[in-house]
């Protein structure tokens, strides 16, 4: 009776050693002796030069398998997987769904596993894998080269875009649509460009620029104007070219020229705060021609007040300031076209005279009030004695009108002495007005 079973295994091979169909060890090369009276034991080799194991009962072993990483690889695939083998760093093929168990023990086996579901593969390994003979059953292979990009729509959605490169698209699983484009005209245009841009699968690909109401944009490809971008959103393609967009606002715009020291004809030193309102006429013009034309004509301003109010004395500044607004207005108005921008107003808001200035000021004003008080008495008293000579030479050439004349003052006497005065006859009324 045998009691004992020799095994020899190869250098290219490992031995399975079951028992009762259980996997119970793996028998590296060499000679083995097995105690084995029932002879139920059994060993099955393995070629370690064929990396892709195959077995009968591959779904029960698997599981032991598992517990020898550094020998075998277990790769189990969903329906919405694939999954590219590279075998000593060479693309072998591609594993569809399923249970796969893969020889590593001699090889350099490395796998990578596709999602499907992302309807396109991309790959440092690319050019590997495209000189497989495996790839048409399960992918199409889109090539972008440098002048073109591609936007990809699964199931009617848009899901990305593509720079240039090599991408398998894959089959089946999907309804994938594919747009290729030349970017020689970097500005992107599309029916569904809403849809495009709000969705992260454009990032990177098309760089965004919206324009608000209001304004207006210009773009430039390599320092040429090409065109303008009306309110709304624009798209362009990312990196294609050396482009530029510059956003104007057209609206009425407001800056306050604070703080001027300026000093007068007259010498008198004093602060001035102005007020300037303007919009830009001619957007070209206004980006080309100064790096800043706000700022430029912020400057003109600065120079046409100290122009104007150096040129007048304070009392002509302060009795016409009216005419001085309009001076320095006709000033800046004419300046500010050359950058592109009209002026639609410019006021002065305040003029802050020193303290000295103010104190000498006010005395002024109160000496010229109390001249014209004075004035006005005089007139008045004037008035007066007029009236009184006309009234006298009335009463004297009219005796009736003396005589009433005379009862009214008899009769505001008699109201402040609490007097009556009784007249009769004739004969009374004579000897009353001789008494008075």
């Amino acid at each position: 009776m045998i009691l004992y079973r020799k095994f020899k295994i190869a250098a290219h091979q490992l031995g399975l050693k079951f028992r009762d169909d259980r996997l119970l060890d793996i028998y590296k090369a060499g000679e083995h002796v097995e105690f084995d009276p029932l002879r139920k034991l059994r060993v099955e080799k393995v070629n370690l030069r064929d990396v892709y194991f195959k077995h009968a009962e591959l779904d029960v072993i698997s599981r032991e398998l598992k517990q020898y990483p550094n020998l075998f690889k277990v790769v189990e695939l969903a329906d919405h997987q694939r999954a590219f083998v590279f075998v000593d760093g060479r693309f072998d093929r591609i594993l569809a769904p399923g249970l796969h168990v893969l020889v590593i023990a001699l090889r350099n086996v490395r796998v990578e596993v596709a999602d499907m579901r992302d309807a396109v593969y991309a790959s440092a390994d690319m050019a590997g894998i495209l000189r497989g003979n495996t790839i048409e059953e399960y992918a199409d292979v889109l090539e972008l080269e440098d002048s073109k990009r591609a936007l990809v729509w699964v199931d009617g959605r848009f899901r990305m875009a593509l720079k240039a490169g090599q991408y398998l698209v894959w089959k089946g699983l999907q309804r994938v649509r594919v747009e290729s484009f030349d970017v020689s005209e970097p500005r992107f245009a599309h029916k569904d460009l809403p849809a495009i841009v709000n969705s992260a699968g454009a990032n990177g690909a098309l760089t965004v620029y919206p324009i608000e109401p209001g304004q207006l944009g210009l773009w430039f490809n390599d320092g040429k104007l090409k065109g303008e971008l009306a309110p709304g959103v624009h798209a362009f393609w990312t990196g294609v070219s050396k482009l530029k967009v510059m956003v104007t606002d057209l609206r009425e715009k407001t800056f306050d020229i604070a703080g001027q020291e300026i000093m007068t004809h007259d010498k008198v030193t004093l602060r001035l705060n102005a007020l300037l309102t303007y919009r830009v006429a001619d957007v070209v013009k206004s980006v080309s021609v100064v790096d800043d034309a706000p700022g430029a004509l912020y400057r003109e301003a600065q120079l046409a007040l100290r122009a104007v109010i150096g040129s007048r004395e304070l009392d002509a500044l302060l009795t016409d300031k009216d005419a001085v607004v309009e001076e320095l207005r006709e000033v800046v108005a004419r300046k500010a076209p050359e950058f592109g921008l009209e002026v639609k107003s410019l006021g002065i808001r305040d003029i802050i005279l020193p303290g000295e200035m103010k104190d000498l000021m006010n005395k002024v004003m109160q000496a010229r009030k109390a001249a014209e008080a004075g004035l006005i008495t005089r007139r008045e008293e004037t008035a007066a004695a007029r009236m009184q000579a006309n009234t006298a030479k009335i009463l004297e050439g009219n005796p009736t009108l003396m005589k009433l004349r005379e009862l009214e003052v008899l009769e505001k006497i008699a109201e402040k002495s609490n007097l009556t005065v009784v007249l009769g006859d004739g004969g009374l009324k004579d000897r009353v007005m001789k008494l008075m």
